[in-house]
């Protein structure tokens, strides 16, 4: 495997078996994930996402299950999905990351704020053994919403505020009121229908908006594949097809966006366009020293930078399916 290739998609896959088009149970998702986690290809994956409504069943497994990851070992990651009673669920976050990752994770905040002290003033988690939430997923309903949400969201999580990009939804405020505040925004990249799958302009559009408001990104469903082609958009027979974005146009013209088809230079979003709607693998060539899109290149070094502050992740309801698809294309 080239140098590039291996920049460009470590830690790139949240795995998110319990949501569609899988939408599979607690236990399968748990038994897949650890199987995931020792596997050669480990270092491609990110986080496990949960709702919030599943953790404490989570967390029930686990304990029952006994596979706790100990001391040494790589501690699990988690991203949780929100609700709207976001500070209900951050406190149910930090006691379940005081149980799961020790106590370098942090008092509970109602164990802090009942002690007289900062709730959020706390160590940072650990990164070795143990289970984290270290990451939250929110729907941005305003900027005010942005801006009053990470007035209460401590520094130990994440957080990737999801905005409604489809029909041509003018992203840049929302995205302008994550600057500066250490927010990160999401992207809905597909579903189940074809009307669920934005036109690439509109995801060029919020590529460009978060490059030029520097606010990292995620995106999510829709991205089981590497190239941009027509696919079955679930699991079922005889299924609905539908033209689905691959992860490689993705987070290529994201690397783009953020750095230019020359360094120093923002693309124009009809430009990204031609690179999200690539079909043909050929035009994607990764070496040792960088990647090429046709003509333009990026060397390892600035995607390195690209995936360490600005392209994170992609969320999956599927690991094997884009790592087989990988290997069928010769590049793993």
């Amino acid at each position: 495997m080239k140098d590039s290739l291996q920049i460009l998609l470590t830690s790139i896959v949240d795995y998110a078996g319990l949501f569609p088009p899988a939408a599979l149970d607690l236990p399968t998702t748990l038994a897949n994930w650890r199987r995931y986690v020792t596997c050669p290809e480990k270092w491609m994956l990110g986080r496990l996402i949960v709702p919030i409504g599943k953790l404490d069943e989570f967390a029930r497994l686990v304990e029952r299950e006994a596979c706790i990851p100990g001391p040494g070992e790589d501690a699990w990651r988690l991203s949780v999905l929100v609700s709207d009673n976001l500070d209900a669920d951050i406190d149910r976050i930090f006691e379940f990351n005081r149980r799961f990752a020790g106590e370098s994770a942090g008092p509970s905040a109602a164990a802090a704020a009942s002690a007289g002290s900062d709730p959020f003033d706390v160590p940072d988690v650990v990164v070795a053994g143990g289970i984290v939430v270290d990451a939250i997923e929110v729907k941005a309903q305003s900027g005010k919403h942005i801006d009053t949400a990470m007035k209460i969201i401590p520094e130990q999580l994440e957080p990737f505020f999801e905005v409604p990009v489809a029909g041509g939804a003018d992203v840049r405020g929302l995205i302008i009121a994550m600057n500066g505040t250490g927010a990160a925004a999401k992207i809905r990249m597909g579903g189940v229908t074809p009307e669920a799958f934005p036109a690439a302009i509109d995801v060029a559009r919020f590529l460009v908006a978060c490059a030029a408001a520097d606010v990292p990104f995620k995106a999510t469903a829709g991205l089981h594949h590497p190239m941009r082609a027509e696919y079955p958009l679930t699991y079922e027979p005889g299924c609905a097809r539908g033209v689905m974005f691959g992860f490689l146009n993705v987070f290529a013209a994201a690397a783009f966006a953020r750095i230019g088809f020359i360094p120093g230079t923002r693309p124009a979003e009809a430009d990204l366009v031609n690179v999200l709607e690539e079909s043909n693998s050929r035009a994607f060539i990764f070496d040792d020293g960088g990647f090429t899109w046709r003509d333009k290149r990026l060397e390892n070094a600035r995607l390195a930078r690209v995936r360490e502050s600005f392209a994170i992740s992609f969320g999956s309801c599927s690991f094997e399916e884009p790592l087989n698809e990988l290997k069928g294309m010769g590049v793993l």
